[in-house]
C-alpha cells in the first residue's frame, strides 16, 4: 500500500490548525465562564443575528434540542433572546441582547488576538492571499455540497 505524505495534506493540517485555534480561545477566553458550544453560538449569532433557531441548529451542526438547552442558557444569562418569526409562527428567531454587548467585545478582542498570534510571520500579503484561498475553497466545497456532486473518492483529510 503507498503512503502518501500525511504533514503536507492540507486536511489534515487545516483541521489541526483549527483544533489548535479553538483550544488557544477556550484557554484565553475561560475567565468569562464561557462553555466552547456557547461561544460558537454567541459568535455565530453576531456573525447573523436574528438567524432561525432550525438554521442556527444546521449551521452549527446541532441537534435541536442540543441547541435549545444552550439557548436556554444563554437566554437565563439574558445573552440572547428568542421571539417568534412574523412569517412563519412555527418558527423562533435568536438575538443578541444588550447585556451581551461587553462579553461579546471582549470575546472579539481575544479572537483577535489568537488570529495575530496565528498569523504572526506573515506579511499583510500573505494574510490577505490565505485568507483569500481559504475562500476560494470554502466556495469550492460549498457548491460540491450545494449541487451534490462528489469527488473522486480520494479523501480530503
Amino acid at each position: 500500500m503507498l503512503r502518501e505524505n500525511l504533514q503536507r495534506n492540507f486536511g489534515f493540517i487545516l483541521h489541526d490548525v483549527a483544533r489548535l485555534l479553538r483550544t488557544t480561545y477556550d484557554r484565553r477566553i475561560r475567565d468569562l465562564g464561557l462553555t466552547r458550544s456557547q461561544w460558537w453560538v454567541l459568535t455565530h449569532l453576531y456573525r447573523k443575528d436574528g438567524i432561525t433557531q432550525s438554521e442556527l441548529a444546521e449551521t452549527l451542526e446541532l441537534e435541536k434540542p442540543s441547541l435549545g438547552r444552550l439557548l436556554d442558557r444563554l437566554e437565563s444569562n439574558g445573552w440572547v433572546r428568542r421571539a417568534a418569526d412574523p412569517d412563519d409562527r412555527r418558527a423562533k428567531r435568536v438575538f443578541l441582547t444588550d447585556q451581551v454587548e461587553e462579553p461579546m467585545q471582549v470575546m472579539r478582542d481575544i479572537a483577535a488576538g489568537v488570529r495575530e498570534d496565528a498569523l504572526s510571520g506573515l506579511s499583510a500579503d500573505d494574510r490577505d492571499r490565505f485568507v483569500d484561498t481559504l475562500l476560494t475553497i470554502k466556495s469550492n466545497l460549498m457548491a460540491h455540497v450545494n449541487g451534490g456532486t462528489r469527488g473522486n473518492g480520494q479523501g480530503g483529510r
